[in-house]
C-alpha cells in the first residue's frame, strides 16, 4: 500500500463528465417547457337546421391559409349537442375555423369562417356554432 498514490476527489471519472451530465439535464427540461399542450375544441351545436346536415368538415387554418388540421364528422339523424376536435400541436395564437356543412343530397354549403384565439393557458375552448347558411 505504500506504493500507490491515493487517489484525488479531482481525478474521479464522475466529475469530468458533470458537464456533459448537467447539459444534457438543461437540454431536456428546456425541451419539456416549451412542449405545446393538447387542446380541445368543443362545438356546441346552436340553433335549427342541423337535424338537415350529414357530414361536418371543420379545417383549422392559419390567418394567412395554412392548413393546419382537418377533421371530419358523420352525424345521424340524432344530432349531437356538441362536437370536439383535438389538437396537440396547436399553439398560441389566432386562427381561423372553416367550417363545412353538407345535408343528405345536394351540394355542401358556402363555409361558415370562425375566427378562434387561442392563449397560452387554454387546454379547453368551447364555443357556439350555429348552421351555415345554404346556398
Amino acid at each position: 500500500m505504500e506504493g500507490e498514490e491515493r487517489r484525488s476527489w479531482r481525478k474521479h471519472p464522475l466529475l469530468r463528465r458533470l458537464p456533459v451530465l448537467l447539459l444534457v439535464g438543461l437540454g431536456l427540461w428546456v425541451w419539456k417547457s416549451t412542449e405545446v399542450p393538447e387542446r380541445e375544441l368543443v362545438w356546441r351545436l346552436e340553433g335549427p337546421g342541423w337535424g338537415e346536415i350529414r357530414t361536418l368538415e371543420f379545417q383549422l387554418k392559419t390567418p394567412e391559409g395554412e392548413l393546419l388540421e382537418r377533421e371530419v364528422h358523420s352525424l345521424s339523424s340524432a344530432t349531437p349537442g356538441s362536437l370536439t376536435l383535438k389538437t396537440e400541436d396547436l399553439a398560441s395564437g389566432s386562427y381561423e375555423v372553416w367550417v363545412f356543412a353538407r345535408g343528405e343530397e345536394g351540394p355542401s354549403r358556402p363555409p361558415r369562417v370562425e375566427r378562434l384565439i387561442v392563449g397560452d393557458e387554454d387546454t379547453h375552448l368551447e364555443r357556439g356554432l350555429r348552421v351555415p347558411a345554404s346556398r
